[in-house]
């Protein structure tokens, strides 16, 4: 069995509407250090990130105490916005996560597909360090759940599936934002 450990990465330095690609900030790199004091005995496991830098510091900490190197992996990134400018990007986000799958324009679609497709083909058990809305594109594929927004993940949170023949069993979604996530 393949299980796939799904980490949103940690808290930034800013806003998905205020930069393009923020590094964590102090809180977010506490958080990197508690996601891996609970990963460690699952370890150590591939690491796999997407090409953001918050994902990469986050992975940082598995990274030294598994001794391994991150692969970079494109399919794991966040969702594709337009490019606009970044105040703009964030009410295009805050709007999508309202919306369902396949109301969403093709593009949009296949990015989900690769997503999918993409995790589905982990040849091993893995830590997937990653981002709130292609996390719940592999919850919503294994709970069967078109919202583009199924939950919103914390800050360093684990989501846990499982992959079996036909698609993706989820075994536990990681914690909850108290806090509001875009």
């Amino acid at each position: 069995m393949i299980r796939l450990y799904l980490v949103r990465s940690g808290h930034t330095t800013s806003r998905f509407g205020a930069a393009r690609d923020p590094g964590l900030d102090a809180d977010g790199l506490a958080q990197a250090d508690v996601m891996a004091a609970r990963l460690a005995s699952e370890g150590p496991l591939p690491i796999v990130v997407s090409p953001l830098r918050r994902t990469r510091e986050t992975a940082a900490v598995l990274e030294r105490a598994w001794s391994t190197v991150a692969r970079v992996e494109p399919a794991v990134s966040e969702i594709p916005s337009p490019d606009r400018d970044l105040v703009g990007r964030s009410a295009w986000l805050r709007e999508v996560v309202t919306l369902r799958w396949s109301d969403m324009d093709p593009g949009l679609q296949a990015w989900r597909e690769r997503a999918l497709a993409t995790l589905l083909r982990f040849p091993e058990s893995s830590v997937i360090v990653t981002h709130l809305v292609a996390i719940n594109v592999a919850v919503g594929r294994a709970t069967d759940d078109d919202q583009v927004r199924v939950f919103s993940p914390d800050h360093c949170s684990v989501t846990i599936l499982d992959v079996e023949p036909g698609g993706l069993r989820l075994v536990e979604r990681g914690a909850e934002a108290s806090t509001p996530v875009l």
